[in-house]
């Protein structure tokens, strides 16, 4: 499979592929895909030869830069052009999202729009033979069809958030944040992080507190939890178990040991650290991110059981815990390149129909950086992706939510890693997490939404991504969550 690209109607020679990966037919990216930009054409080689398409980050004139997704396509020798397959499947979208939602009106602004970008469409398609004139339509087509998707996503959930907030529908911790440990004996910290959050979530990491086995280290946690019991919030922390490497301990990593043995010990740390602070924390996340970082090569059935035994760890250690399970990558770019690794969707379902003791799945929703499952995505993708995997019979929690507020360089500049309607600044960050978390919480089954960072850190992956900088000054992003705390919550 091959496409062209094309740039104000002359073919493009160099252009460097962001994020690219090939998926199915059922959205699952596909393994030991090639795909290369050489002599002006993408080049995209597969295994078998079913339909598939191709995911790339795209500049759209007046947008930005996102990762946008062609149809499913067959084989074929001759190229595709680029800019009309992925302004073909924004329309797809469209069309297809405007049914799910039931927006059938002719009078809007939004459905005008489409109108335009649909004619747009079809001029591209009849002078399909000339690549030139037909590139050319399609981006324009492309233009007005990126904007109408996101024009459409907002308004389906200005409804659906106002008929929420009108029931009450929100728990006090529906916006949270998760807190940086080091910084939580400051009194300014923990004042903004109340004034605005209804609850918090510590990070916990089994290198540091078990540094040497059976030996615990619980004194940072010990003092966190001290200072956080005494305000009016209510406590979250996990994951307990992350199989990156970097999350590990040292001594468990070079044993090489068994399954077996490392499910064990899993198990009895998860078991002391639960049974500790059970008086103090009731929502717990067990276990994130397998299906993805899997450091010692679970296979399929050893991912299951390894996600049962943390979550009854957590059930023997406090009964009233409530136990998350966190997803990372919901669009699963990672599969075809990731071995042991599993599709989002495949793992929450194993884990529901396997009869896992749990009570709902987290979810990350990070951009901002050119690294899979980061690269800046539209609105109407968002949304698009809380309903596919919404339905899966378990609340949603989304556990760790970040944009830049600036922008940054190599693999986080916007060429690499993606922009939103222009550069990343505080205004564009603000602006952004108030369209994300109106139509995040616009969903029956979103729980909650937890910012990653309250402060600019140096060590976090999305670098200026705080709602505050270093120095505790408000950014735009902070206030607009104040607006929005106020709309939740002051009656």
């Amino acid at each position: 499979m091959r496409f062209q690209i094309f740039k104000n109607g002359e073919p493009v020679n160099d252009f460097t592929l962001c994020g690219a990966y090939m998926f199915g037919t059922d959205g699952i990216g596909i393994r030991r895909a090639e795909i290369v930009f050489e002599n002006g054409f993408v080049e995209c080689k597969k295994a078998n030869l079913d339909t598939a398409g191709l995911a790339l980050l795209w500049p759209v004139e007046g947008f930005g830069k996102v990762m946008l997704p062609t149809t499913c396509l067959p084989d074929r020798k001759k190229p595709y052009i680029m800019n009309v397959e992925i302004a073909r499947a924004k329309l797809m979208q469209i069309v297809n999202k405007r049914e799910d939602w039931l927006f059938f009106g002719n009078s809007d602004t939004t459905n005008d729009v489409a109108k335009k970008a649909q004619a747009l469409f079809v001029k591209a398609i009849q002078n399909i033979a000339n690549a030139s004139i037909a590139s050319k339509l399609a981006d324009e087509a492309l233009k007005k069809a990126i904007i109408a998707s996101e024009q459409l996503a907002t308004k389906q959930a200005e409804s659906l958030f106002a008929a929420r907030v009108k029931s009450h529908g929100f728990g006090r911790g529906a916006l949270g944040c998760r807190v940086d440990i080091d910084q939580v004996s400051n009194p300014e910290y923990v004042e903004k992080l109340v004034r605005l959050f209804g609850s918090v979530t510590i990070p916990f990491s089994w290198a540091e507190i078990e540094p040497v086995q059976g030996q615990y280290d619980f004194s940072k946690m010990d003092t966190c939890i001290a200072i956080l019991s005494k305000k009016k919030i209510a406590i979250s922390t996990g994951p307990l178990l992350f199989f990156s490497k970097k999350y590990l301990p040292q001594w468990l990593i070079g044993k090489g040991a068994s399954f077996e043995k490392i499910r064990d010990v899993a198990y009895r740390y998860i078991l002391k650290v639960v049974a500790r602070y059970a008086n103090y924390i009731r929502v717990w996340c067990p276990i994130g991110g397998l299906n993805v970082f899997n450091h010692f090569g679970f296979r399929f059935e050893e991912i299951l059981e390894m996600t049962r035994a943390a979550n009854m760890a957590a059930k023997q250690g406090s009964d009233r815990a409530v136990k998350i399970i966190e997803i990372c990558n919901p669009w699963g770019e990672y599969y075809g390149t990731v071995p042991n690794s599993i599709p989002p969707l495949v793992y929450m379902d194993m884990l529901v129909q396997s009869g896992v003791n749990f009570d709902a799945f987290g979810l990350q929703m990070r951009f901002g950086r050119d690294q899979s499952g980061m690269h800046v995505r539209d609105m109407m993708q968002i949304s698009a992706i809380l309903d596919f995997l919404g339905p899966i019979a378990k609340p949603l929690f989304l556990t760790r939510v970040e944009v830049p507020s600036k922008n940054g360089t190599g693999p986080q500049s916007g060429e690499m890693a993606g922009i939103w309607h222009n550069e990343w600044d505080e205004a564009r960050q603000g602006k952004w997490i108030e369209q994300f978390y109106r139509i995040a919480l616009s969903k029956p089954f979103v729980d909650s939404v937890i910012y990653s960072n309250l402060t600019d850190v140096d060590t976090t992956t999305i670098a200026n991504s705080g709602l505050l900088t270093k120095e505790l000054n408000l950014k735009k992003s902070y206030q607009i969550l104040s607006r929005l705390h106020e709309n939740l919550f002051i009656r």
